[in-house]
C-alpha cells in the first residue's frame, strides 16, 4: 500500500538552514527515486509550509525519513505518515 509523509518544519527553521542541509537531503531523495521507492516529493507551494512525499511502500517512506538530513538535523518538527488507497475514481 503507497504511503504519504507530510513534513511539518521548525517554526524557527530558516531556508538558509535548509539550503545549507539541502545537497544531502538530494542526495538522500535521488537515491529512492532511482530505487523507483518514490512516486512523489517536494515542499509545498509556500515557502516555510513544509513537504510531502508519496511512497511505494510504508517500509520505504520509514527508511527515507530515517535517513533525511531535514529530519536528523532537526530542521522538521513533525513528521505525518499515512498509507494511502489510491483508487481511481
Amino acid at each position: 500500500m503507497k504511503t504519504v509523509i507530510f513534513y511539518e518544519n521548525r517554526a524557527d527553521a530558516t531556508m538558509e538552514q535548509f539550503m545549507e542541509v539541502y545537497p544531502r537531503h538530494q542526495e538522500n531523495e535521488e537515491k529512492f527515486v532511482k530505487a523507483g521507492k518514490v512516486l512523489g516529493i517536494g515542499p509545498f507551494s509556500v515557502p516555510g509550509e513544509g513537504a510531502m512525499g508519496i511512497f511505494v511502500d510504508r517500509e520505504s517512506a520509514e527508511d527515507f525519513v530515517k535517513n533525511d538530513p531535514f529530519v536528523q538535523e532537526g530542521l522538521v518538527a513533525k513528521v505525518t505518515m499515512r498509507e494511502w488507497h489510491d483508487e481511481l475514481l
